[in-house]
């Protein structure tokens, strides 16, 4: 049965957090909010952690998984992020926005998508999220949590405890979140293009819609 820390959404209580990552450093698998929906998350090398995930979102090995970094530099050491494309991301960061880029090496090879060698990164701006990445030290693998068959992901931490309790090890309730998930951005080509609008707004970013 899964454990539920009750964390603050603007105040995050230290204790709490170390006791998450506890529970992640020993292969938990997690819901947690974000700026947009909440999501499932895990460590990046922890293998079972990445298929429990694949298998509570009923995906395969094309769609992609986003690290949730907590800065710009944390992106670069996963991806590789040209002048023009810096510029793009530090406008955009942090916030509700996905952005698909080349994967360095340092991205195991099972993280990135198969025929492309990309990677989903992402910094948002969530007062949890980012204590927990400081006190984590490193990125969050992690999906979406829109469960097979639903419209919209699950933005209730009662619904998720309902739903996913004996599928999760912890859930991060801070209160409801967003029902839309994050906007993507496809950057591996000329030009930066947008995959799926959700709750960033595009314009911010240059886009006419």
């Amino acid at each position: 049965m899964a454990q539920t820390l009750y964390v603050h959404p603007d105040n995050p209580q230290a204790r709490l957090l170390v006791e998450a990552v506890k529970i992640l450093r020993a292969g938990g698998v997690m819901a947690y909010p974000t700026d947009s929906s909440y999501a499932l998350g895990c460590m990046i090398g922890d293998k079972n952690g990445m298929e429990k995930i694949r298998a509570i979102r009923d995906v395969d090995e094309k769609h992609h998984f986003t690290l949730v970094c907590r800065d710009l530099s944390e992106i670069a050491k996963y991806a590789k992020v040209d002048n023009s494309q810096y510029r793009f991301l530090k406008a955009a960061t942090p916030g509700p926005f996905t952005f698909i880029l080349e994967a360095t090496k340092e991205v195991p090879r099972r993280l990135q998508h198969p025929k492309r060698s990309t990677i989903g990164l992402r910094v948002p701006d969530n007062a949890v999220v980012s204590a927990l990445l400081a006190e984590l030290d490193e990125p969050i693998l992690s999906m979406t949590l829109a469960l097979p068959g639903d419209e919209f992901p699950i933005n209730d931490p009662e619904d998720i405890r309902d739903r996913l309790e004996h599928q999760v090890d912890m859930i991060i309730d801070s209160g409801h979140c967003s029902l839309e998930p994050s906007t993507v951005v496809d950057m591996t080509g000329d030009t930066p293009e947008l995959i799926r609008r959700g709750r960033g707004d595009p314009k911010l970013l240059g886009f006419d819609e």
